[in-house]
């Protein structure tokens, strides 16, 4: 009979070991010398593991890079190749809500204009964006794990303000999420202007105008 044992927890402690080695590498180099010398060999010198491991994980580099800003700004590890364990997933999130629409936005708003401005992530962010225009496969990844769930969250607490009557009964939550959200990664992504709070507070409360019963 042939013997079908399950890795032992030695092992599975050292896979683990090595996955958040390679994302950590990633993560850093990508700050360090940019996405366009960002190289499978420079991530697996500076994790101490050979070449072959990152492929076996991974399928190239941005997906590496993909799972390194999920684990270092969400907790998750990445289900495509990043660690196992951490902090609260995407899906087990959820947008504040206190009964007011107004401040809530405001509170999530405020929280990623601070990630957008935060110079240990910008880097690896704008090297992303970039990455994920052309790379179908990346930017379907993207989409399934980390577009999308957010973009539930985002619509789930809109919706709660509908049903308590605080915005308007045929409001289009895609619509919403949308005028919300994509004039500040705009300004964010083309250097159009200074990322602050205000202009934050100014988009929800322009938003909100148009929206409200």
């Amino acid at each position: 009979m042939t013997d079908q044992r399950r890795p032992s927890a030695g092992v599975a402690r050292r896979s683990e070991t090595s996955r958040r080695a390679v994302l950590t590498a990633a993560f850093e180099l990508a700050a360090e010398v940019g996405y366009a010398k960002l190289s499978i060999e420079g991530i697996a010198a500076r994790a101490g593991v050979g070449k072959q491991t990152i492929y076996r994980w991974w399928p190239s580099k941005g997906a590496v890079l993909f799972d390194a800003f999920l684990m270092f700004t969400t907790g998750e590890p990445g289900e495509g190749g990043g660690g196992e364990g951490g902090g609260e997933s995407v899906e087990e999130a959820a947008l504040p809500d206190t009964g007011d629409i107004e401040a809530d936005l405001k509170t999530v708003m405020f929280a990623t204009v601070d990630e957008l401005n935060d110079p240990r992530y910008d880097r690896t962010m704008r090297a992303l964006s970039i990455e994920i225009a052309h790379d179908a496969d990346l930017a379907a990844l993207y989409a399934e794990r980390l577009n999308r769930p957010m973009r539930e969250l985002k619509k789930r607490r809109l919706r709660a303000a509908q049903e308590a009557g605080q915005l308007a009964a045929d409001l289009d939550l895609d619509v919403a999420v949308d005028l919300l959200w994509s004039p500040l990664l705009v300004r964010w992504l083309h250097r159009e202007g200074p990322l602050t709070h205000e202009y934050a507070a100014a988009l929800v409360e322009t938003a909100l105008g148009g929206m409200r019963p």
